[in-house]
């Protein structure tokens, strides 16, 4: 929800790293220990995320295995790395459990809605190669991004609430309602020697998490909470002797400890493997449902897996991009063979990606040597995996929830515009109320009733109309009537690639015609505009300043009608008039008028002859934020040695520009 600032390269040559045979060696230093690093993470993410999917825990850890080894072969993002994603968790245990799990009361009915999953994630990685294949990675910019952040926001709640209760020694069943209803219950029947594991990761989690954002230590920064949790609660469950069946007796009360709340893994890999059943799909009892997982898996999963390839390439710091359709193959590939193995479904997961920037990766081959070191881990030392408490991986789904659903990522979206706040508040509470598709179908009902409100043409809801025109030998404009929205940006934006990027032009896109222009589409050209600068073209988005902004923010959706803005009228020696407009210009102003008059000031009209002077008036109609700026200029740098006047006024403005 901001503007995307791009990150400069990190080294002062200019070659492009390369995730070919010659990268492999040439950065093998950079991506090994980005990977390693990367894989002190996803170990304990990998198991938490699996065993709140429903899942044995090492499934998780097969779909980063497989994840890393084949899409590095497949897709061209450098700096993504494939997995297991808490969003999906929300999708993975609703699934599992409308095939009958039990949540280990029944353990061969749970296996049974585990394989039954595993056959839904099969035929939802073949739809995911089919989006690939039919170039449907487009499909990412018809979701409005407020109704997006809204459904992560409703995850991270949900995850939140079916963890919490496993930090403390409890077990979590119903919906989120039902969840958030039973808690205090489950805090007052707390485990306590569980509850102080669980408790004492979340202090390390938030605290050390507080930490790292506020220092400037660079070996702070690199040590992963998640390690630091681990290094604390595995000695933790040794003191506890959580290896062992017995009980205890705190104030009163006898509560058991054992090997249930220790992760469960096998000592052999190959005894772990599980294969699909397709009777998911052949048995009348269960089809519709399979086939509304189906739907979900694809959807959301290729949903989340495109926003967070977007978002990494937006941070790498060689501004390469992802071929969004060609990932999409590479992940639909790599589920559908997890799957058959008895994976989890996978996604370009934006944390562990951004960590990679962060340590230093160069090439895809961190994506790998995290998958390595997770193999080589679970193959060779699975008995420490063991002694890791659930509360502790509970405790970090928490923290991973919260950084979903925190505070900050209601203000940021306030920020944008109230309306914003309204599409995402009501996407998460329905999604919480009633589940993830309806809870989207609902927030983007709400975003299309707002921007019928603020004067959306039925007629262009989904469909822009678009005037092309050439200006010169390299210029086209696109003049855009109607409207700007997120429901017809699709093939709006293909007129952009088309006659920009393909036909290799600079491209300005005229808006002054567009009664609406919402804030989805703001962000993506504000992308695009990125992605005409890696290609040496640019895209200049001009027509805005008749368009009234429903908030402050550069990204914020905009309106045509009244506009307040401020006009200066600046009277000046004639030898002023180029310095004050540059400056005027440099500070953003788009327009203005410069007339030649004549006249005298107080200290003119004082003297006997009042012969009037040669002055020029320059009236500049502009933002409030630019005004000041010019006045400050005008004040600071001007009228120390120069008589000059201003004089300030608020206008409502309506006009329309034409190129």
């Amino acid at each position: 929800m901001s503007d995307h600032p791009r990150q400069k390269p990190i080294n002062m040559s200019d070659e492009i790293p390369v995730g070919n045979a010659a990268g492999f060696t040439k950065y093998f230093r950079y991506d090994f220990v980005s990977g390693l690093l990367v894989f002190l993470i996803a170990l304990p993410l990998c198991l938490g995320i699996s065993l709140a999917s429903g899942f044995p825990a090492i499934a998780g850890v097969f779909t980063a295995i497989v994840g890393s080894i084949l899409t590095i072969f497949m897709s061209n993002s450098e700096l993504t790395i494939k997995g297991p994603a808490a969003g999906m968790i929300v999708i993975v245990f609703g699934a599992v459990t409308q095939f009958g799990y039990t949540g280990g009361v029944d353990s061969a009915a749970d296996f049974q809605a585990y394989r039954m999953v595993l056959a839904v994630g099969v035929v939802a990685g073949l739809i995911q190669i089919v989006f690939g294949f039919v170039r449907a990675g487009v499909l990412g910019d018809f979701f409005p991004t407020a109704v997006v952040h809204g459904m992560l926001a409703a995850i991270g709640v949900i995850i939140i609430l079916k963890q919490l209760p496993f930090a403390i020694g409890q077990t979590a069943k119903g919906d989120p309602i039902e969840l958030l209803r039973s808690l205090p219950e489950k805090f007052y029947h707390a485990n306590p020697d569980i509850a102080i594991i669980g408790i004492v990761s979340l202090a390390i989690l938030f605290g050390f998490g507080f930490w790292k954002s506020i220092t400037r230590n660079p070996i702070v920064k690199a040590v992963p909470s998640q390690l630091l949790v681990l290094l604390v609660a595995v000695p933790m469950g040794l003191y506890f002797d959580l290896a062992e069946e017995h009980s205890y007796t705190f104030m009163g009360e006898s509560y058991e400890l054992g090997e249930q709340f220790l992760v469960k893994v096998p000592s052999n890999l190959l005894s772990a493997l599980a294969f699909p059943d397709f009777s998911a799909f052949t048995n009348p009892a269960y089809t519709w449902i399979a086939i509304k997982w189906v739907v979900m898996f694809a959807l959301i999963g290729s949903l989340e897996s495109m926003l967070s390839a977007k978002a990494i390439d937006m941070i790498d710091p060689w501004r390469r991009k992802t071929n969004l359709d060609r990932d999409l193959v590479a992940v639909g590939i790599a589920n559908t063979a997890v799957a058959t193995i008895g994976g989890l479904p996978m996604i370009s997961e934006i944390v562990r990606s951004k960590s990679n920037i962060d340590n230093g990766a160069r090439t895809r081959f961190a994506n790998f040597w995290h998958g390595v070191l997770l193999l080589a881990f679970v193959a060779l030392l699975p008995s420490l995996i063991h002694r890791v408490p659930l509360a502790a991986l509970a405790a970090m789904l928490v923290y991973t929830g919260y950084r979903l659903a925190s505070p900050t990522e209601f203000i940021n979206v306030y920020k944008t515009g109230r309306e914003q706040l309204i599409i995402f508040v009501v996407t998460l509470v329905s999604v919480l109320a009633t589940d993830l598709l309806i809870g989207i179908a609902i927030g983007i009902a709400v975003k299309l009733s707002i921007h019928m409100y603020n004067g959306l043409p039925l007629s262009s809801i989904f469909l822009p109309y678009l005037e092309v025109s050439e200006q010169d030998d390299n210029t086209v404009l696109i003049l855009a009537r109607g409207s700007a929205v997120f429901s017809n940006f699709i093939p709006f934006r293909r007129q952009i690639e088309q006659v920009g990027l393909v036909g290799r032009n600079n491209v300005i896109v005229d808006l002054s015609s567009a009664k609406l222009v919402d804030h989805s589409v703001m962000e993506k050209l504000h992308e695009l505009q990125l992605e005409f600068e890696q290609n040496q073209l640019t895209l200049e988005v001009r027509g805005l300043e008749g368009h009234k902004q429903l908030s402050t923010h550069p990204m914020s959706a905009r309106k045509q009608g009244l506009t307040a803005l401020r006009r200066l009228t600046i009277v000046c020696d004639p030898q002023l008039e180029d310095t004050i407009i540059d400056k005027a210009v440099v500070l953003g102003v788009s327009g203005y008028t410069s007339i030649s008059c004549r006249g005298l000031g107080r200290s003119g009209l004082n003297q006997v002859e009042r012969r009037p002077l040669d002055q020029v008036r320059i009236e500049i109609i502009t933002r409030s934020a630019i005004a000041e700026q010019v006045l400050r200029v005008i004040s600071d740098e001007l009228a120390i040695n120069h008589s000059i006047s201003v004089c300030v006024e608020t206008v409502e403005v309506n006009f329309h520009s034409k190129y």
